[in-house]
């Protein structure tokens, strides 16, 4: 796989026949290994390692209802009192980041009603804090450690 812009972690894999799977800690079984996941899965041990998230507030690979359309996000981190704080868009590393993209987490947001976003490819990552007000988000250089609330 790639080497991706992201810390290293200890990361688990098993191969069955003939695919390898990476152990996902927060759903807590192996998931076949494709570049997505391998971006999905560094971002994961980002937020837990780097940004001290607890496992308990990360959601992963879920299903959501946009104007009658099922749609999955990659990350969903919550705030303490269940409000979201973080939704975050994982891309293959093949894959350019593009307005697109942003149209994409934002169409999720209108849903989800996020502080923060976070797009990553695994090479390019972008942040953003949303100004629900204004109806815009504003990029950031980094998301904010975890901060109890």
């Amino acid at each position: 796989m790639q080497e991706l812009n992201f810390p290293k972690f200890e990361y688990r894999f098993k191969s069955t026949e003939n695919k390898v799977s990476i152990f996902d800690v927060i759903r807590k079984k192996f998931i076949i290994l494709q570049p997505e996941e391998w971006v999905r899965q560094h971002c994961i041990h980002f937020l837990i390692n780097v940004k001290n998230f607890p496992k308990s507030l990360i959601n992963v690979e879920k299903e959501l209802n946009i104007n009658g359309l099922k749609k999955r996000y990659d990350i969903v981190v919550f705030n303490s009192d269940g409000t979201i704080h973080l939704i975050v868009e994982c891309k293959s590393y093949t894959i350019s980041i593009n307005q697109d993209t942003f149209d994409q987490i934002a169409r999720y947001n209108l849903a989800l009603n996020a502080n923060y976003l976070m797009v990553t490819n695994g090479l390019n990552h972008y942040y953003c804090q949303m100004d629900m007000e204004a109806e815009h988000y504003n990029f950031l250089k980094d998301i904010p450690n975890y901060t109890k609330t």
